[in-house]
C-alpha cells in the first residue's frame, strides 16, 4: 500500500500540468495561476486522508482550483477593465488570428456559468462527462446538455445572430434563458 506522501506525490507529478492549464484559464494571470495551483495542492495534502477514490483525484483537485479561484474574489476587490477599451499585448506567435481568439474568449466568458464551467473542463481540461458531473454535482445528462447548449450558443454568437445569455425558441423570438 502506497503511504500517504507517495501518493501526493504521485498526484502532484501527474496532475499539476492540468491544474495550472485549468487555473490560467480562469486568473488569466501565470502568478495568480501558480498562486491558486500552490493553495490548491496544500489543502490536498491536508484533505487527502477525505479522498477514498485515487480515480477521482483529477475531478476532486479541479473542483479545489475552482474554489480557491473564487476565494480570491472574497479576499479583494479586482479592478474593472472594460474588455473593449483593454490593450493585451501577447508576444508569442501564433497560428490563430489574435482577434479571433478574442473574440472567442469574449463569448465564452459571456456564457453563463452553468454553460461555461463544463465546456472549459472539457475543451481545457480533457475531462470526460462523468468527471464533470462528480466535479459539478450534477448528473452526466446535465453535463451534455449544458456542453451542448453552450456550443450552440457560442456558434449563434461567433455567427452573429444572438447574445450568448439568449436563445431562439421554436416560435423564432429570442428569450432569456433563466
Amino acid at each position: 500500500m502506497e503511504t500517504r506522501k507517495s501518493q501526493y506525490e504521485h498526484l502532484v507529478r501527474t496532475l499539476s500540468g492540468d491544474l495550472y492549464r485549468f487555473a490560467y484559464w480562469l486568473a488569466r494571470d501565470d502568478a495568480t495561476a501558480k498562486d491558486v495551483v500552490q493553495e490548491t495542492l496544500i489543502r490536498a495534502w491536508r484533505a487527502l486522508d477525505d479522498l477514498r477514490d485515487l480515480k477521482a483525484a483529477k475531478a476532486w483537485l479541479m473542483t479545489i482550483v475552482r474554489r480557491e479561484h473564487a476565494r480570491l474574489f472574497e479576499r479583494k476587490r479586482l479592478d474593472i477593465v472594460d474588455v473593449d477599451q483593454a490593450h493585451v499585448e501577447d508576444s508569442a506567435p501564433s497560428l490563430y488570428d489574435q482577434s479571433q481568439v478574442l473574440q472567442l474568449r469574449r463569448a465564452i466568458a459571456q456564457l453563463e456559468p452553468k454553460y461555461r464551467e463544463p465546456l472549459v473542463m472539457q475543451v481545457l481540461g480533457g475531462y470526460s462527462c462523468a468527471e464533470i458531473a462528480t466535479a459539478l454535482g450534477i448528473t452526466e445528462a446535465a453535463v451534455m446538455t449544458q456542453v451542448f447548449r453552450a456550443r450552440q450558443k457560442l456558434k449563434q454568437v461567433l455567427d452573429g445572430q444572438a447574445n450568448p445569455t439568449q436563445t431562439q425558441s421554436r416560435g423564432g423570438s429570442v428569450h432569456e434563458l433563466r
